[in-house]
């Protein structure tokens, strides 16, 4: 089975993956190979955030990597917190710190559409590919779930009466941002091997 490198530290993210890969790749940790530093995110785009991580993560093992990173826009605040979303209420906040500080600041908008954004970067064999997956949808008013993390208790995707956090994983990753950029990924790597 093919080795790939996913360059993440977030268990919740490398379970969705694997989940999604279903067992097509065999899908290492940074913990996997021994990678302990932290990678910076200095860029404004989720697509050179995303190679950035991956370039890395390449020049240290040497082995076929994938990096994700991950935006939720939303219309209202000019598509913030985009690139910032993952360290929205500050360094070190939690979930639901990031869920608060959205929900306040949206606390008079009638406007409430947003939309997720995952950018997949990869470098198979030494050349760099990447895949963009997303869905529209709204900002509830109250989080409302316990499945998936970050702001999945309060994004509702277009077509649904349920919240990320109220779906059950195989239905969230069907139609999710990362599930969609990671099934464009699976589709070029299986016509690779």
């Amino acid at each position: 089975m093919e080795k790939l490198v996913f360059a993440t530290n977030n268990k919740h993210k490398l379970s969705e993956i694997k989940q999604i890969l279903e067992g097509r790749f065999e899908v290492l940790s940074l913990a996997d190979i021994g990678f302990l530093q932290e990678i910076e995110e200095p860029y404004e785009t989720l697509v050179e955030n995303a190679f950035e991580k991956a370039r890395v993560v390449h020049a240290f093992c040497g082995l076929n990597v994938f990096a994700d990173d991950t935006g939720l826009m939303v219309d209202a605040l000019n598509g913030a917190p985009g690139v910032y979303s993952a360290r929205y209420a500050g360094e070190g906040c939690s979930f639901e710190d990031n869920v608060n500080k959205l929900l306040s600041e949206l606390s008079e908008a009638e406007n409430r559409i947003a939309k997720f954004q995952t950018v997949i970067a990869l470098i198979l064999n030494g050349e760099e590919h990447h895949f963009i997956g997303e869905v529209k949808g709204e900002i509830t008013q109250s989080a409302s779930g316990n499945e998936g993390f970050g702001y999945d208790p309060i994004f509702k995707p277009d077509g649904f009466k349920e919240t990320f956090a109220e779906m059950d994983a195989k239905t969230k990753n069907s139609v999710s941002h990362r599930g969609r950029a990671v099934q464009k990924l699976v589709a070029f790597l299986s016509s690779k091997v």
